[in-house]
């Protein structure tokens, strides 16, 4: 079966096809292979299949194959690319099948990251201009083909609905009798895209394509593939990060029914078996003791005093405008403040898991991932293997956020796997998954400004000190102390500031790994940034709108935002006692977004966010069902955080194991959220991380405005709110 088969039987399985039948049938001989591997963009004449580029695969049966370079995993990329790929080609989305793109970064790298990656909200910003314009290089060439056809002038014929039409005459000619033609036409090097009046899909609300296999139980994630023979192994690793197996008493494991071999790794241990419950039972059995390491006494106020003891010093200019520490002294009011924000697990929904078959000569892995290059490069240098003996099968994610852009989780499974003998599925507990995450960055935040007479800022210094991220991911875009994503949100602010100073210190926290979490750098900035901004205005005795308002005069896009969420939130208008509204105003990937939350605070100490007004302008919008949707997502994941996330450490060892320890923004907790769009046709921002970075902030602010008490560290302590109310 090959992919775009499995996508036809996930979109409309057959009355007789079971999920288990359909999942055993899609997961094993071969299934998922990739079928696109092309090593030129054109081609296809000996088959009569149009492939005019990476991207598009047209048949003589006229089935329209979109070979997707990015992947899902909740977000909607599955349906708003294809959205412009068949704007351009003049059919229906329905007359769209995707394949995932096998790992080939010369083809389809993403033009933003430079490596074939899906994440930091620019799935729809890398494909907007390339994606557009394979559709347009199809839809030109088939208008060609079949105006050679007919012996008339390309420009008296159009594409439409599948099909060239000669408008004249009233002749049609369906894509599929035109590929073997087009097949055989050159590629044209510059063709002109639609113009955005003439716009069909773009902009309307489609309705997710991933829907309906998705409610029906049809979608394959990667914990859901079975390859023939398959058995189930789950693990436990150093509870402490650096440290080593010391000694393994298996007797008992491999006495419990089902449980089939036990594999003893340098730093973790796994039980392989029949099936789950096996695996886990055995795990249990297991007589384990660990040698903890270096780390063995860490603490989160370890990690914390270094950081604060990094933000005394100076650190690598971010940004510099103007001379604040000379504008600084003469100002009538200055203001000190130090934020703090914990470390965060990523907790998706599906833990981590990794399905692998490693044979003597070759390696075959199924996986749901955010960067598959890494996975089959990873997996290769494990095994000591070329790179093409390493088939990488992508499946939909059941929660991305960052996290299945590494690729630990390949190389930890394929570790075990090359001591089994056959295929062998991974699952991480929920336990497993928390206790052993790569970790959004413990940050600590040292900020002071200055105000006039009229309250208005003079001078602003920001030292923050945290782990960097790029540095580890891409060492390349690490330049002079400095990286885009630890700095975005913290400098080129949407205000008019005179004098005004930021700086970083890279400071790894010791054995804890940090990686990308929704949002990742703005998540952080923009809580400190917009809280402090709401620490100005509360010195300077105004209105935090108003406020912001007047500092944004050379910022249309940005003041147009906030007034608008200002607008439909009712700022200023009455609230019951203990209820504030908060405001929010960010520039990050991208978009210009601003948020008012609603909260009510109990007497307890509790907060309940009741209401959430977002105003956004992300340039053209593609999918505005998706945007919405992204905005609702993005607004629980950060009020999740703000409420509830934080990941600390206590002995070498994370306190938190599952959704009790936790703990995740539940159905009954949710606000409403309303989404109000400006679409000003410029090119499109990136939303999926938007949406998480700025409500923290707005959710502080509104606690600030209920009970006058500043929140300057995250997750909000209810203890703290308890003794003012």
């Amino acid at each position: 079966m090959t992919t775009t088969e499995a996508r036809a039987v996930a979109a409309d399985p057959p009355a007789h096809l079971s999920r288990r039948k359909f999942l055993a049938s899609a997961a094993g001989g071969g299934a998922f292979m990739l079928g696109l591997r092309l090593s030129v963009a054109h081609g296809g004449e000996s088959t009569g299949t149009f492939t005019p580029n990476a991207f598009i695969r047209i048949g003589g049966d006229g089935q329209i194959v979109l070979t997707m370079p990015y992947v899902e995993m909740g977000q909607g990329t599955y349906t708003s690319i294809p959205m412009l790929i068949a704007e351009e080609l003049e059919v229906g989305l329905d007359q769209v099948r995707l394949e995932h793109a096998p790992p080939n970064e010369k083809l389809y790298a993403n033009p933003m990251l430079g490596e074939q990656a899906t994440g930091n909200s620019n799935a729809i910003r890398g494909a907007w201009k390339p994606l557009r314009e394979a559709g347009a290089i199809a839809r030109t060439m088939l208008i060609a083909a079949a105006a050679k056809q007919w012996n008339v002038e390309p420009a008296s014929c159009r594409a439409e609905n599948g099909e060239v039409l000669h408008t004249s005459s009233g002749r049609r000619i369906k894509y599929g009798a035109l590929a073997a033609d087009a097949a055989r036409m050159a590629v044209p090097a510059n063709v002109a895209v639609k113009d955005r009046k003439d716009f069909r899909l773009i902009g309307t609300p489609a309705k997710r394509l991933d829907t309906p296999a998705k409610v029906n139980g049809t979608a394959i994630y990667g914990i859901d593939v079975r390859p023939q023979g398959v058995k189930i192994a789950t693990l436990a690793q150093s509870p402490v990060f650096g440290g080593h197996l010391k000694s393994v008493n298996d007797t008992a494991a491999l006495a419990v029914k089902g449980v089939r071999q036990v594999v003893k790794l340098e730093d973790a241990v796994a039980v392989v078996a029949d099936h789950m419950g096996a695996a886990k039972k055995g795990l249990e059995a297991l007589v384990v003791e660990w040698d903890d390491g270096p780390y063995a006494k860490l603490s989160t106020a370890d990690v914390a005093a270094e950081l604060e003891k990094a933000t005394l010093g100076s650190g690598a200019v971010a940004q510099n405008i103007g001379d604040a520490d000379r504008a600084m002294p003469g100002t009538a009011t200055k203001i000190d403040a130090i934020y703090q924000m914990p470390f965060l697990a990523h907790a998706a929904m599906e833990p981590m898991n990794c399905t692998v078959h490693v044979r003597k000569d070759g390696c075959e892995i199924w996986v749901g991932t955010q960067a598959i290059v890494r996975c089959q490069a990873g997996a290769a240098k494990t095994l000591g293997l070329p790179l093409d003996n390493v088939v990488v099968h992508n499946h939909l994610l059941g929660g991305g956020f960052g996290r299945r852009l590494e690729e630990d989780g390949v190389i930890r499974a394929v570790q075990i796997a090359r001591h089994v003998d056959g295929p062998v599925k991974i699952v991480w507990t929920r336990e497993e998954d928390i206790r052993h995450d790569m970790y959004r960055p413990y940050w600590f935040d040292r900020l002071s400004a200055g105000l006039d007479e009229k309250g208005r800022p003079v001078a602003w210094v920001h030292r923050f000190a945290g782990s960097s991220v790029i540095a580890r991911y891409i060492p390349a875009a690490f330049k002079d102390g400095l990286d885009p994503d630890s700095t975005e949100g913290a400098i080129d602010l949407t205000y008019g500031l005179p004098n005004f100073r930021a700086e970083f210190s890279r400071v790894e926290p010791p054995g804890i790994p940090t990686a990308f979490w929704r949002s990742v750098g703005p998540s952080h900035t923009v809580f400190v940034v917009e809280s402090f901004m709401d620490e100005l205005a509360a010195a300077a005795k105004q209105d935090p709108v108003t406020y912001r308002l007047a500092l944004l005069d050379k910022n249309p896009r940005a003041k147009a935002v906030l007034a608008l969420a200002a607008q439909k939130a009712g700022w200023g208008g009455a609230l019951p006692t203990g209820s504030g509204r908060g405001v929010a105003l960010q520039h990050v990937f991208g978009s210009y977004m601003a948020y008012v939350a609603e909260v009510e605070v109990a007497k307890n100490g509790t907060v309940r966010v009741r209401r959430v007004v977002c105003a956004l302008d992300c340039g053209t919008v593609i999918n505005s069902d998706t945007v919405k949707a992204q905005v609702e997502s993005g607004a629980m994941f950060g009020i999740t955080a703000a409420l509830y996330g934080e990941i600390t450490l206590k002995d070498g060892r994370v306190e938190q194991g599952n959704f009790d320890t936790y703990q995740i923004l539940r159905m009954n907790e949710a606000p409403a959220v309303e989404v109000h769009v400006i679409n000003n046709g410029d090119a499109p921002g990136g939303l999926g991380e938007a949406g998480t970075s700025l409500i923290v902030p707005a959710v502080a602010n509104a606690i600030f405005a209920a009970t006058g008490k500043r929140l300057r560290k995250m997750p909000i302590d209810q203890a703290v709110l308890k003794q003012i109310t």
